[in-house]
């Protein structure tokens, strides 16, 4: 029987975790640490870092992890290039359960950047309103910026993480109807957003679209070739099959 160890934090991942659960497969959901209330997942949990590399090696050993999966978010660099390390020193089969990312199509008016100081560069240097949609992370970057901004966040911050910032506190998935209500309420002209995929968080892309609004779009990190699938259930069939730690 297999133990696997799942770096979550997508919806994909907790629906591997129903799976894992379902199946009967001894597995530990692991969760960074960046979110107050995490979803409840029906694994045992573990919250925070391991260290980088070397702690996740370690892990994994004193663990007894047979299998490693990696089902963090596609900007979560580290943690998934410290799985690729540690994965190889360890022996240990490791995939990676990751969303396809998003496409322009007919009607968007996209700016592809690679990351988020393009983006910096890319917004109006005239006064707008911009739906900043990239979590917590990085939004000191946009602060000598004069734009009115609108903020979509799991947790409400301590103190206001940008000036002229009206902050909305949810958790996706999202709708197109909702996102299209809020965006024309605020009057947003641009959309900043990181190329996560996923159909829970591509309603604001949607409405974006129906409203005319600009979308800055930052690119995916660079990760080395790893083995990847894009549906929980191909990483529950990969388990089936895959070797146990070397």
């Amino acid at each position: 029987m297999p133990r696997v160890l799942l770096l979550g934090g997508t919806s994909e991942a907790s629906a591997l975790a129903r799976m894992l659960a379902g199946a009967g497969v001894p597995a530990v959901f692991s969760y960074a640490g960046r979110t107050a209330t995490p979803v409840a997942q029906p694994l045992p949990l573990r919250i925070g870092g391991f260290g980088g590399a070397e702690g996740l090696a370690r892990h994994l050993h004193e663990g007894g992890f047979t299998h490693l999966i990696d089902a963090t978010h596609p900007f979560a660099a580290r943690i998934s290039r410290n799985a690729i390390q540690a994965a190889r020193s360890t022996g240990t089969p490791l995939l990676a359960l990751e969303r396809p990312a998003w496409q322009p199509g007919p009607g968007d008016d996209w700016t592809c950047v690679a990351e988020i100081d393009g983006a910096v560069a890319a917004l109006p240097r005239d006064p707008t309103r911009v739906f900043l949609a990239i979590g917590k992370q990085n939004l000191a970057a946009f602060a000598g910026l004069p734009h009115r901004w609108l903020l979509r966040l799991v947790d409400r911050p301590d103190v206001p993480p940008l000036p002229r910032a009206r902050i909305v506190i949810a958790r996706g998935p999202f709708t197109e109807a909702g996102d299209h209500e809020l965006m024309a309420a605020h009057g947003i002209t641009h959309l900043v957003a990181k190329n996560s995929g996923g159909g829970g968080a591509a309603a604001k892309l949607a409405a974006a679209r129906r409203l005319g609004v600009r979308v800055v779009m930052i690119d995916r990190p660079a990760l080395l070739d790893r083995l990847t699938v894009a549906e929980p259930a191909e990483a529950l069939d990969w388990l089936s099959r895959a070797p146990t730690t070397a």
